[in-house]
């Protein structure tokens, strides 16, 4: 597992605005007509709608898409009775991965309320606020009671995520696992070590899919759990069979499957030794399994082995069901979770681990996967999961009577393809695919504590190797005075001041640039300069690509990256290029927004073009807009009539991209209005490519969109050059560092993979 610093996770709760969550208006309040709308006397229309047919709160309100995620604190992951104040961080994480894993909003409720009784009455109450409750950190037996009880009393979908989550991916992963093993369900000797909620929950699903109840045996902590025991809950009882077996190890005899929820290191190679040929072990207990995945496949290397870690194979992760569980249940109405939904839901799963996985996925990932006894599940990130988990349940949902019906799965699917804005699933992908072969990259800033924290999360996350420039007493003094959690012996410390290779460099400086102005004295002060360093080892390939620019004014950084690595062959210009992650229009690119100040039509033509080669290297097919004040000629002005020429000119140049113009920003983005208003326009939808029609315009636009549209920006994304570069804003954050390194990692890469493919 990566390490997860303390101090990283409580800055990381504390930083900006405290907590994960926030509440967000989605209609305008910004007129005396907004607020008689939003409240009165506007809002007695929708509440009078809902009196009378109370169906309509799907309509009127976001009652539709919200989940209240709540506990008492009984039993928070691996830390346990805590109580509700303290569980409150693990709710709004829930909370987050609703929202980015399936667009479902969250309200997360902490109740002070122990007793089962008190809980269920709070819970009951809350019935006119939500479509669908999810339970979490319950302890049974009183979490079994508590949702019996509230399933028959709710007319909404009521889910304890520990018991049903864990279930659905356990029973999708056995399904394929007992395929490959080439055991039938019913014929499986199962052998459960644990028996709380999610040991409960995952052996009575077992038997839903097919496995015959009298061929398990669980143990909880007194050993197995059997008929002649008088201290078994009714819970526990349901799973006491006559037995003489007494001990786990004595259970695993012969036992075709072992299910682990229980805690790390009950389990060891003596005790797997003995079970049936070709045995299904899911040691599925965090942060530490019952047995290691490398010691169980060296004991047994015919088994399929599965843990709840992602450093290892088949990861049991309850993120790939509750959020497409309620996005399916929720999009059709349904009043409850069936069995036949989870079934659904599990058999989706198993049926999509069985399909070729996509390229994408693979980059994600930096490895190939095939249906095997390796890859049993599909991954967390497979954005395939959304779209097939999500229609199986509300098929199921109004196939079992849960929900009203028709269902027209063929919609609802490209609904859910639509749903979310992939560009956050884009960005991760090219941080996993940086780390699939991490580069040299070189910090001319090593001193910025900031860059220190960030060097530490790309070491973590193998995205980079990290070349610090700078003198390393003080770099060292820097991380132990901000206490950064950053080993420098991983790190490579190069000090320009002293290194041999400086008079080297001035020389090779100088020869390139003595007919610009350039001497030889002037080139030994300029590589003295780390940013001038940092480019010469990249341009002399010591180094694949560079990060900088927090301490410098963009211009002062970007002219040493012009002078010693310059531009690709075959680029005119250089240019800048913002990701405005928009999270209902997608990822949008913004330029030029920090090189070419005025442009005339062959630059902005240039630019359009090198913008929409970008675009393609973040899978996005690109539209690109040439703004204007101007639409279609409507303003007999030398600036408009620029920006219509270079409209030409790339369409000459370049045929293969879809470009229109000249034309205003609402315009460009607003393409019903588009089509209404010009119908002869070339575009096919939405730009996702605006070219500003200068520095000015691009500038400005950017940072307002980002400012008051709250929409997160990547960059700038430095366009053009022979080599990998990026040049960060000043206030650039840490987080930024990191991905903006991705994106330099993955450009070195491409690098090196034309210049193999032009050999």
């Amino acid at each position: 597992m990566k390490k997860v610093r303390r101090r990283d996770a409580l800055d990381y709760h504390s930083s900006g605005r405290p907590g994960k969550i926030q509440v967000v208006a989605t209609k305008p309040l910004t007129s005396q007509r907004d607020l008689s709308l939003a409240y009165s006397p506007g809002v007695a229309e929708p509440c009078l709608a809902i009196a009378a047919d109370p169906a309509k709160a799907h309509l009127y309100t976001a009652r539709g898409n919200l989940v209240a995620v709540i506990t008492n604190g009984t039993a928070v992951l691996g830390l346990g009775d805590i109580g509700p104040l303290a569980a409150k961080p693990v709710m709004e994480g829930k909370g987050v991965l609703f929202k980015k894993f399936a667009d479902i909003d969250v309200f997360d409720l902490e109740l002070d309320a122990s007793d089962p009784d008190l809980f269920i009455e709070c819970v009951a109450a809350l019935e006119p606020t939500f479509g669908g409750i999810n339970l979490e950190d319950i302890k049974a037996p009183e979490s079994f009671y508590i949702e019996e009880k509230l399933r028959a009393r709710m007319k909404i979908p009521v889910f304890h995520d520990d018991q049903h989550g864990t279930a659905i991916i356990s029973g999708a992963a056995l399904i394929n696992a007992a395929l490959l093993q080439g055991k039938p369900l019913d014929s499986l000797r199962v052998v459960v070590s644990g028996a709380g909620a999610s040991a409960i929950a995952c052996s009575r699903f077992f038997v839903s899919l097919g496995v015959d109840a009298k061929k398990i045996l669980m143990a909880d902590s007194r050993g197995i759990i059997h008929a002649g025991r008088t201290d078994l809950t009714d819970v526990k009882r349901q799973f006491a069979p006559e037995t003489p077996i007494r001990t786990l190890a004595e259970a695993l005899v012969g036992a075709d499957v072992f299910l682990g929820l229980s805690k790390g290191g009950v389990v060891d190679a003596s005790m797997i030794m003995p079970m049936a040929p070709r045995p299904i072990i899911f040691a599925l207990a965090n942060p530490d399994p019952e047995i290691g995945y490398d010691e169980a496949k060296l004991a047994r290397p015919d088994a399929i082995v599965a843990t709840g870690r992602s450093d290892f194979d088949n990861q049991v992760n309850n993120v790939l069901g509750f959020p497409f569980v309620f996005r399916g249940a929720l999009d059709v109405r349904a009043t409850t979770i069936t069995e036949a939904m989870k079934i659904a839901a599990a058999q989706a799963l198993a049926d999509l681990a069985r399909r070729d996985v996509p390229h994408e996925v693979s980059v994600v990932y930096g490895a190939e996967f095939h249906f095997g006894p390796s890859y049993i599940i599909p991954k967390p990130f497979d954005p395939r999961v959304l779209y097939w988990v999500a229609p199986a349940v509300a098929r199921a949902a109004v196939e079992s009577g849960a929900a009203p019906g028709p269902f027209d799965e063929a919609a609802y699917v490209e609904h859910l393809r639509g749903l979310l804005g992939q560009s956050s699933a884009v960005l991760r992908k090219f941080v996993r695919r940086a780390a699939t072969d991490a580069r040299r990259i070189v910090f001319p800033e090593a001193e910025d504590p900031r860059i220190l924290q960030a060097c530490s999360i790309l070491l973590d996350e193998r995205v980079a190797k990290p070349v610090l420039l700078g003198a390393r007493e003080a770099i060292e003094s820097v991380v132990r005075a901000r206490e950064i959690d950053l080993d420098l012996s991983r790190c490579e410390i190069v000090d320009p001041a002293t290194d041999p290779r400086l008079a080297e460099y001035a020389t090779t400086l100088y020869e390139r640039r003595q007919r610009k102005g350039l001497g030889r004295r002037a080139a030994l002060k300029f590589l003295r300069d780390r940013n001038h360093f940092g480019m010469m080892m990249v341009s002399l390939g010591e180094a694949d690509g560079v990060v900088t620019g927090l301490l410098s004014p963009y211009s002062e950084t970007i002219r040493p990256a012009l002078q010693i690595i310059g531009l690709a062959p075959g680029v005119r210009r250089a240019a800048g290029m913002y990701l405005m992650l928009h999270h209902q229009r997608g990822m949008l690119f913004f330029a030029d927004t920090t090189v070419n100040v005025r442009c005339d039509a062959e630059a902005l033509a240039d630019i359009a073009a090198l913008v929409g080669d970008a675009a393609k290297t973040f899978e996005v097919t690109p539209r690109i807009a040439m703004l204007s004040m101007s639409n279609f000629g409507s303003v007999q002005h030398a600036d408009a009539a620029k920006v219509a020429a270079a409209v030409e000119l790339l369409r000459a140049r370049r045929p293969d991209l879809e470009v229109e113009g000249e034309m205003q920003g609402n315009l460009a983005v607003d393409f019903a209005l588009q089509k209404r208003t010009f119908p002869f326009s070339r575009m096919t939808g939405a730009a996702n490519v605006l070219v500003f029609p200068n520095l000015d315009a691009g500038n400005v636009a950017y940072k307002l969109v980002r400012e008051l549209g709250g929409v997160t920006s990547v960059g700038p994304v430095l366009l053009g050059m022979a080599r990998a570069v990026a040049v960060l804003e000043r206030d650039c954050e840490v987080d930024n560092i990191v991905l903006m390194t991705a994106l330099t990692v993955v450009a070195a890469q491409e690098h090196d993979r034309r210049a193999i493919a032009a050999e």
